[in-house]
């Protein structure tokens, strides 16, 4: 977790150096949402653009490790039970944010387009098949608009009542510095504050992707250079 109080004071103080500029608290908030769903979102490009690379490299094999257990802070684990349509509800879609290993019993189910699940169902040699104790290589599609997923083969008329064990990533909420107005100034209240729900270790990479949005969004390329100039030295440092 990363103090959302810490981030705005280092990010009011590269702002305010040299006069380059002031973020309001609103602002801020603004910023501090996207920043943080950006980092989250760049965790699972890195994570499938590493596991791509062939070979065992241990620098590889750290930073993938890395990035798996930042992502396993966010996320959880579920147990839904199937009806008689093989519909499963997921967790409400404000909080699901990705969905990772889907299972039934103890056979892990591979979710697929419903144009490939009907080519699948067409053929023999891959359509899913009901077994004895269960389905026994189990499909799903994902229905995210419902909150559902639909599991194949699952029929009115099978009379096991099976549970789907579902792991996801939550959406985290938006980290929001609380404060109050007292005499024109805004005053931190740390009863109304949102910490941000990632990694302690982001507390930079927050405080780089905040100015550079400012810049952007306020039009201020002060702001720009001094997160440019930032994440220059963070990566020279990385590299020694």
């Amino acid at each position: 977790m990363v103090r959302t109080d810490t981030v705005y004071q280092r990010v009011l103080a590269l702002a305010n150096k040299e006069q380059r500029g002031y973020i309001t608290p609103q602002e801020f908030n603004l910023f501090a949402c996207q920043a943080q769903m950006e980092i989250i979102e760049q965790y699972f490009y890195d994570i499938n653009r590493f596991g791509r690379l062939h070979g065992n490299d241990t620098e590889y094999s750290d930073v993938l490790s890395i990035l798996h257990e930042k992502v396993s802070e966010l996320t959880f684990s579920v147990t839904k039970t199937i009806n008689g349509d093989g519909i499963a509800n997921l967790p409400n879609n404000e909080k699901l944010y990705k969905l990772g290993t889907v299972m039934i019993g103890t056979h892990v189910a591979e979710m697929v387009q419903p144009n490939e699940l009907a080519k699948m169902i067409a053929s023999p040699l891959t359509r899913p098949y009901l077994a004895g104790n269960g389905v026994s290589t189990p499909v799903y599609t994902l229905q995210k608009a419902k909150d559902t997923v639909t599991f194949y083969p699952y029929t009115t008329g099978y009379q096991k009542t099976l549970d789907a064990s579902i792991t996801y990533v939550k959406k985290p909420s938006c980290p929001y510095w609380g404060y109050v107005v007292v005499d024109e100034k805004a005053m931190y209240n740390p009863n109304d504050t949102v910490n941000f729900k990632i990694a302690a270790s982001e507390e930079g990479e927050l405080v780089n992707r905040i100015l550079g949005l400012a810049g952007i969004t306020m039009q201020k390329p002060e702001l720009t250079q001094v997160a440019t100039q930032l994440e220059g030295t963070k990566q020279s440092i990385e590299k020694q």
